[in-house]
């Protein structure tokens, strides 16, 4: 977009349709910054993995009442047309960030004025209870007002669809025609109050109650078991203490400082309990209480990190693919004890996750499906196959959905089943963290490893295109002393074996990743992330675990196999 373009877009923002705050920030723009101007105005904020996330502010690359009011206008719009002679009904809910609820009520007061019915929960709530809430209300859409585990400035806005997951092809470029149809004059802000209703304890209630019905799986000796919980300053503060508490757990010990939601997150470097940093509060007070486990979750409780004792009694921090391992090998026991598997279930991850998972679904002879990073890939499987069974599902990015009653990733229940896992294995003489290495001695050890890098701005986005071209127009022939056999591009939709030339087609919509393949196993993956300005890079190796007591050994060779890989692509 040229310099006159990006002027004309923030002029328009100069109309009087728009508040007096807004124009003159944009004049000041105008006047004083015109770098800042342009990141502003150089394109439109878009729809990406995890809905759409950005930082606040005015202009169209930012979240603000006027792009939000955009999207949600269009998005009834869609909702009168796709469902032409039903009561239009949605919910909105909202987490702990700053202007959450102000935004949240400028949604709820854009639908409302189109006549549709709005159930808006009276303070923040978790985002698997809004999915939770959509099919429980009947209502065909969803929205969340949130940024997961992104920086203070940011905020988001998920869609979900009537089956609780989020909005999936074609439905999201339908959606994204339909807004881009509208001007901003177009949105009706003039809200119906009759058109809303507030909504808290009835929808926790069946939420709670679901929740323990599919998480808890009647753990012994619960009574033994020690946990320290932390919520980040986030939303599973509603509900999740509750949940435990229901399912038997007494002694459950909050991290304080980090129960008051609060939108600044002030006690973290980032509230992602992908980062040990995170968790570090909840360790320390782990040690206080001699816990057994510690359970952090993101601000809008989708994502969970764990961290259990060692064979030394030290705690240690799970990755999500550790964590979503042996989630699913519990679930698939239990299944398996009760006589349940008939060869019509499934388990389920994403391109971008461990390998084991495969190796799982084999072994216990139940189908593997496979899909694009983010769950609303996975909640479209439980769409697209009614007649079979899901069990459970996760990523690597500390997400995973225990059955089909929620349609997103879920660190409620599954904070709840990681409790089960544990203190069953405690009350049998084991662990948590001895049950995963028995995972590793029966089905191959496997390790992970992700390395994000950010690339801030439209110089940015550039450097991050050019990369992915680079490894599409250069393929990386060997990889750590091992030759690279398959090259799967999934925006061209092709899987191609390098050593021979043959080329298959990949089941799975176009995006834009990459994965190599060697013929010793290892994989790397590579993806701009849809919601953040970093570019991914996956990498798993795997060996063999002959004996729990070599697992530090065994561990470090691996460790030092993908540091080589690293420092070879010069990624460090």
């Amino acid at each position: 977009m040229t310099s006159e373009e990006i002027l004309k877009n923030a002029e328009a923002w100069l109309a009087d349709f728009f508040d007096t705050d807004t124009r003159n920030k944009v004049q000041e723009l105008i006047n004083n910054d015109p770098e800042e101007l342009k990141e502003r105005f150089y394109k439109n904020l878009e729809f990406g993995t995890g809905g759409m996330r950005g930082t606040m502010g005015v202009g169209t690359n930012r979240i603000n009442k006027y792009t939000l009011g955009k999207n949600t206008q269009g998005l009834s719009n869609y909702i009168k047309k796709s469902f032409p002679d039903k009561k239009h009904k949605v919910v909105i809910a909202y987490d702990c960030r700053h202007n959450s609820d102000t935004l949240a009520k400028i949604v709820a007061n854009v639908f409302s004025a189109n006549g549709i019915k709005v159930f808006l929960f009276s303070g923040l709530r978790p985002t698997p209870e809004l999915s939770f809430a959509v099919k429980h209300l009947e209502c065909q859409c969803g929205i969340v007002l949130t940024a997961s585990h992104n920086p203070p400035e940011y905020n988001g806005y998920k869609v979900y669809w009537q089956d609780g997951g989020q909005i999936v092809p074609p439905q999201d470029h339908e959606i994204i025609n339909e807004i881009e149809s509208l001007s901003f004059e177009d949105i009706n802000f003039k809200a119906i109050e009759n058109n809303i209703q507030y909504i808290d304890k009835d929808v926790d209630e069946a939420f709670i109650n679901a929740s323990v019905e599919n998480g808890s799986f009647n753990a012994q000796e619960k009574d033994n078991f020690s946990i320290v919980f932390t919520a980040l300053h986030g939303t599973s503060i509603t509900v999740l203490p509750e949940v435990l508490k229901r399912a038997g757990y007494k002694n459950v010990h909050l991290v304080e400082e980090q129960a008051v939601p609060n939108g600044d997150f002030p006690t973290v470097k980032s509230p992602n309990p992908e980062e040990p940093e995170a968790l570090a509060m909840a360790l320390k007070k782990a040690a206080e209480v001699n816990a057994d486990m510690v359970i952090g979750t993101d601000p809008d409780s989708d994502r969970l990190g764990i961290a259990v004792r060692d064979n030394e009694g030290k705690m240690v921090l799970l990755n999500g693919n550790q964590t979503m391992i042996l989630m699913t090998r519990f679930l698939l026991d239990k299944w398996k004890k009760e006589n349940r598997i008939n060869g019509n279930q499934y388990i389920a991850s994403t391109i971008v996750s461990t390998p084991m998972m495969k190796v799982l679904a084999r072994n216990y002879q139940v189908e593997y499906k496979e899909a694009l990073t983010g769950f609303k890939w996975i909640a479209k499987m439980i769409k697209d196959f009614p007649m079979q069974e899901f069990i459970g599902g996760g990523e690597e990015s500390f997400g995973y959905m225990v059955g089909d009653f929620v349609r997103d990733k879920d660190a409620v229940t599954s904070s709840l089943l990681a409790c089960e896992i544990a203190a069953d294995a405690k009350a049998k003489g084991s662990s948590f963290y001895n049950d995963l290495l028995k995972c590793y001695e029966d089905f191959g050890l496997y390790r992970e490893k992700l390395i994000s890098l950010t690339k801030q701005g439209i110089s940015g986005a550039n450097e991050i295109k050019q990369m992915m071209v680079g490894l599409r127009e250069n393929p990386i022939k060997e990889i750590g002393g091992s030759k690279v056999q398959f090259l799967e591009d999934y925006q061209s939709s092709m899987r191609t074996n390098l050593l021979t030339g043959d080329k298959d087609t990949l089941a799975i919509p176009s995006s834009n990743v990459l994965i190599y393949y060697t013929e010793d196993g290892t994989k790397i993956a590579a993806r701009p992330s849809g919601t953040e300005p970093k570019i991914k890079f996956y990498f798993s190796v795997q060996g063999t675990l002959d004996h729990a007591k070599n697992y530090d050994k065994e561990i470090a060779k691996l460790d030092e196999k993908i540091d080589r890989i690293i420092k070879e692509l010069a990624l460090n």
